[in-house]
């Protein structure tokens, strides 16, 4: 399965691309941050995220996009700007016709490091473990996207899966 990984950021947006089966170790396929300038108008920076991450999907052609789920923080402008960016990433893998998956940080975290409470050093610590990389990717929003595509590798395959059954056993129930 490969997986494009997406921590969602206005102005920083990580992207990961992994490969991998669940119970295994992931090879890293790639990494990026797509830029936006803070001073560009809002539409700008949307559009530019957006031709970034369509043409990021287009060039890995990935079997799945999983994407940090905004959570609540005190700044509301950052978390405004955060939740913009997730529905962009959101939309380019459902544009793309792939199934899309979003998983809360303290999720990503127990599944690459075990703990719910990791911090972002031993995150990156893990992921470069984990990916067995010569040294840490660069800067922390690529780590974290990496950790998300790993997460979705290990977990949202299983949760797929589980989905699909439920499916079918309430389309087989109604018949």
């Amino acid at each position: 399965m490969r997986v494009l990984g997406v921590d969602p950021g206005l102005t920083r947006c990580g992207v990961g691309v992994v490969e991998g089966v669940p119970g295994r170790p992931c090879t890293l396929v790639a990494y990026y941050v797509v830029y936006t300038d803070p001073a560009d108008e809002l539409a700008l920076r949307l559009l530019h995220l957006d031709r970034s991450l369509t043409d990021l999907v287009a060039e890995h052609r990935p079997d799945a996009v999983a994407v940090e789920r905004v959570f609540s923080q005190h700044n509301v402008r950052t978390v405004m700007g955060t939740a913009q960016a997730s529905g962009i990433a959101v939309l380019a893998g459902a544009r793309a016709g792939l199934p899309v998956q979003t998983y809360t940080p303290s999720e990503v975290k127990a599944a690459v490091t075990g703990s719910g409470q990791a911090d972002k050093r031993q995150m990156t610590t893990m992921v470069t473990r984990l990916l067995r990389l010569p040294e840490p990717p660069k800067p922390a929003d690529a780590a974290d996207a990496l950790a998300l595509a790993i997460c979705h590798v290990w977990r949202g395959g299983t949760r797929s899966k589980l989905a699909a059954a439920a499916d079918r056993a309430r389309r087989g129930g109604a018949r």
